[in-house]
């Protein structure tokens, strides 16, 4: 089963993935695709880490999610990313954004076919004005996209809002 959630920053979306991943009976390998650049993220990044029982395989896969997903995915198990906003991101460094195309397929892939249990956060910053650089139009719009895609094939699709899950695809949220 793969679950998309999805909702805006600091919108409870992590908590609820981390919820359901709590609730799995078998093991639960958590994929983190941000890399820190400063401390007020390393501080944000610590917080996620101390809410994760040890139990947890953590697994600081950056850009190289597909490779991650697929090495962690079991029949009996649940694979928790967070989030495709921050692995999107890598896509902005200089000379990324060609490579993106065909890591985004090959993350389709890997979500359509993999075992088990996957769920996925990611942001939904779209909501707002359209932004003024070029650089920041493509990001949204390649997450706006993304999100789709993802949708798409989810069997579960669930916004959090003010800590508050609604489903949107595949009934109540769990």
């Amino acid at each position: 089963m793969l679950h998309l959630i999805t909702g805006g920053a600091r919108s409870g979306k992590s908590r609820h993935a981390e919820k359901l991943a709590l609730a799995h009976v078998g093991p639960v390998h958590y994929l983190a695709t941000a890399s820190v650049g400063d401390a007020e993220f390393a501080h944000r990044v610590a917080m996620h880490q101390a809410r994760r029982p040890a139990s947890w395989r953590a697994v600081e896969c950056g850009v190289a999610l597909s490779d991650a997903l697929q090495d962690a995915a079991r029949p009996d198990g649940l694979v928790l990313i967070d989030c495709l906003t921050l692995w999107l991101a890598h896509f902005l460094a200089p000379g990324e954004a060609e490579r993106y195309p065909q890591a985004r397929a090959t993350l389709l892939d890997a979500l359509a076919s993999a075992a088990g249990d996957v769920v996925v956060v990611s942001n939904e910053i779209g909501l707002g004005v359209v932004p003024m650089g070029a650089e920041t139009r493509w990001f949204v719009d390649e997450l706006g996209w993304l999100n789709q895609s993802v949708a798409a094939i989810a069997d579960r699709v669930t916004l959090v809002a003010a800590g508050l899950p609604l489903a949107l695809k595949g009934g109540e949220p769990r």
